[in-house]
């Protein structure tokens, strides 16, 4: 079994900052990579950011700039620091992982979400 807990969320002023944090634990091999998506009300869940196992990054445009995607390998762990945040960036943020939990066994995860509200 393989879990993913988010934490970090919360209500902030436009203009504000937060930093969300994921933890990865279970029977995990090696982790391929993480990301962070998010859901508004009446909308589809998108990527945010995403960052691989040799470091290499990938963020969607309308953040790209004021959001940064960090990760520890070591501990598992991914962070996401958002700078500038906008009321339209008010969503659930889910952390999103693809493990090897063996050499037969892939697993595409996700975390239970966190909300971020941007409001004045």
């Amino acid at each position: 079994q393989v879990q993913l807990v988010e934490s970090g969320g919360g209500l902030v002023q436009p203009g504000g900052s937060l930093r969300l944090s994921c933890a990865a634990s279970g029977s995990i091999f090696s982790i391929v990579a993480m990301g962070w998506y998010r859901q508004a009300p009446g909308m589809e869940r998108e990527l945010v950011a995403r960052i691989n196992s040799d470091g290499t990054t990938n963020y969607a445009d309308s953040v790209k700039g004021r959001f940064t995607i960090s990760g520890d390998n070591a501990k598992n762990r991914v962070y996401l620091r958002m700078n500038s945040l906008k009321p339209e960036n008010t969503a659930v943020y889910y952390c999103n992982a693809d493990i090897v939990e063996n050499i037969k066994t892939w697993l595409d995860c996700w975390g239970q979400g966190t909300q971020v509200t941007v409001s004045s």
